[in-house]
């Protein structure tokens, strides 16, 4: 089976873990039972030896169709021919009526709903990112996979064959007819039923329909666009690893940036930024159990301070400091695209901006959540004198490059907006604080970005001090306000920005480049995608600057760029194509914060 398109994958699952389902029915990915924890199928990263689950049906001229069940993470993988139409239903079960041992496994319910149709099952397996082998033992129940790091069970009444490492049938359903299939840890057949029967498969399927339901009644928004926000706000969800509330920017690892280059990285960690943005966007329509959720993993990471009292930029969804990055290069990667990866060598980097953004959730949090604690806010008080001592200090930035570090303006800009949040928070709640270091600090950041980060031979704010080079990351400057959105300075930041790339801007049809790549600046001497959260910046700061129609333009073609089931990228490619880790959390939570803003700006007319 070729690789499939990024965009042509759906996903499940259960706030611990998530599988990708391709539109023709195929699982190419799917880490259990952590997100972080080493693959079961990863066809994504090796369409030989990656290993997949999948369901094919034996009939020609067949279309694939993919929806989502409303409202929910449940998702139908649909087979279309002319005399049968047949579908299977993949969910990782969830929900209070629920046992805690059937939340761990992943449902496939094929059935067919119209005439007659055949079907094919290959369940192959590759333990620990195709490192480890297994055998395959079938029995009346199913099959079970065993390897020397994990033992799976796939259960079934289907009768199976072991053919070398997979499990596989021949399956022929009439119309009405449905079968069950679960994976799980074979560890759960003691005392457990060895396969779902078809009420009790029927009792998963509601009993996690309700619970999406249930969940995303909690949105307090009703604007417009309501179908696409509420599509984010599930994936963001789905995101969130529940034990410990940490969200990962990303499940999965290595799908390139370029097809067949090497900015391939692992995303299946919790990044300080992504998540405080997270926070917000999910905390802005009305969850906030989840922004408690992470205030708690944050106060934690705080307890955790390194020796000079600084953060790390990313931990693992447990609180996890060390992610050492190493190769895998017995997997081909996707399309061809190699390294392959797991850890992320970025993890030690120093990146002043994050101090902005976990002060700003914490901050909003505060105001639209629930009051912080006294202990948390010493831990915060300490963080801010970090900043104060350490902004001046060239970093890696919010692109976290691989290059030279720099004086980047985004850090400089994050630096200040922990200062100003730290001062309102202290204020607000009458905190002792460092008032006057802090006050002065702050002002003194601002004047030194006026000075250094604005380019007068350019006119706009630029990347580092010293460069000519834009950088779309400076868009978040009235989001945060530092800057008025109608200041002059920042209108030609704009101007400049929204101009063509060939004429020195970072445009393409509406779409935002992060930053010009030929630059170099990055130590990465590759191109890229446009970079799908930018353009959802580029949307609030046209919003804010009060140029609404614009936004709302820019906005509504770049809904068109979601591929069938309203997910993103992190990029978006020259012919349309997905390119990145998919989906990104920083996408979708642009896309929630863009959409809230338009619409309010929109008011209540058309």
């Amino acid at each position: 089976m070729p690789y499939q398109p990024i965009e042509n994958y759906g996903i499940v699952g259960n706030m611990r873990t998530v599988a990708l389902v391709g539109v023709n029915g195929s699982i190419d990915w799917f880490c259990f039972p952590a997100f972080d924890s080493p693959s079961v199928f990863a066809a994504l990263l090796d369409h030989e030896k990656g290993g997949r689950f999948f369901i094919e049906p034996l009939v020609d001229g067949v279309t694939f169709k993919q929806v989502y069940w409303p409202d929910t993470n449940v998702l139908v993988t649909r087979f279309l021919s002319e005399t049968a139409v047949g579908e299977i239903i993949d969910f990782m079960p969830i929900g209070e009526a629920i046992a805690e041992d059937h939340h761990h496994q992943l449902v496939r319910r094929l059935r067919v709903v119209r005439g007659h149709m055949s079907f094919r099952l290959v369940c192959q397996p590759a333990f620990n990112y195709a490192r480890d082998p297994h055998e395959v033992t079938v029995d009346a129940d199913g099959a079970v996979f065993t390897s020397n790091s994990l033992s799976l069970r796939l259960a079934t009444n289907i009768p199976l064959t072991a053919e070398g490492p997979a499990a596989t049938a021949q399956i022929s359903l009439g119309e009405g007819e449905e079968v069950t299939f679960s994976l799980r840890h074979a560890a759960l057949d003691a005392g457990n039923s060895p396969w779902l029967d078809a009420g009790e498969a029927e009792h998963l399927f509601e009993e996690t329909v309700r619970y999406w339901r249930n969940w995303l009644s909690q949105t307090t928004y009703h604007g417009r666009w309501r179908e696409i926000v509420h599509r984010s706000a599930l994936v963001l969800k789905l995101l969130t690893y529940a034990p410990t509330g940490a969200i990962v920017a990303a499940p999965t690892t290595s799908l390139p940036e370029t097809i067949g280059g090497t900015r391939n990285w692992d995303y299946r960690y919790t990044w300080l930024r992504d998540a405080a943005f997270t926070l917000y966007g999910l905390m802005r329509i009305g969850f906030t159990q989840e922004a408690a959720d992470f205030m708690r993993w944050i106060e934690q990471r705080c307890h955790e301070r390194e020796a000079d009292g600084s953060l790390h930029i990313m931990y693992g969804i447990h609180g996890e400091h060390e992610l050492t990055e190493i190769e895998l290069p017995h997997l081909d990667g996707y399309k061809g695209s190699k390294p392959v990866r797991i850890g992320n060598g970025a993890h030690d980097q120093l990146q002043l901006d994050i101090y902005g953004e976990l002060m700003d959730s914490v901050y909003l949090y505060n105001k639209y959540g629930a009051p912080i604690s006294y202990d948390l806010w010493v831990e915060l008080s300490e963080l801010l004198e970090y900043v104060c001592d350490n902004w001046k200090t060239r970093d890696y930035g919010v692109w976290e490059v691989r290059g030279e570090p720099q004086h980047f303006v985004y850090s400089k800009v994050m630096c200040w907006v922990a200062l100003d949040r730290g001062l309102r928070l202290a204020d607000k709640r009458s905190f002792p604080a460092n008032r006057e270091r802090w006050l002065k600090c702050r002002d003194e950041i601002y004047r030194d970005i006026m000075q250094h980060g604005w380019n007068d031979e350019i006119q706009a704010f630029v990347q580092y001090y010293g460069s000519d080079s834009l950088d779309a990351s400076l868009l978040i400057m009235p989001l945060v306000f530092f800057m008025s959105p109608t200041d002059p300075r920042m209108l030609k930041t704009l101007e400049a920005i929204m101009r063509p790339k060939k004429d020195g801007g970072l445009l393409s049809d509406s779409l935002v480049y992060r930053y010009d790549y030929e630059a170099d600046v990055d130590g990465i001497a590759e191109a890229e995608g446009t970079f799908n959260m930018c353009t959802f910046w580029l949307v609030e700061a046209l919003t804010r600057a009060g140029r609404i129609e614009e936004a709302r333009l820019l906005f509504e073609r770049m809904l068109s760029y979601a591929n069938h089931l309203g997910l993103y990228a992190e990029e978006t490619g020259p012919a349309g194509e997905a390119l990145g880790n998919f989906p990104q959390a920083f996408t979708h939570l642009a896309l929630i914060s863009a959409a809230f803003n338009l619409d309010r700006a929109l008011g209540t007319g058309t």
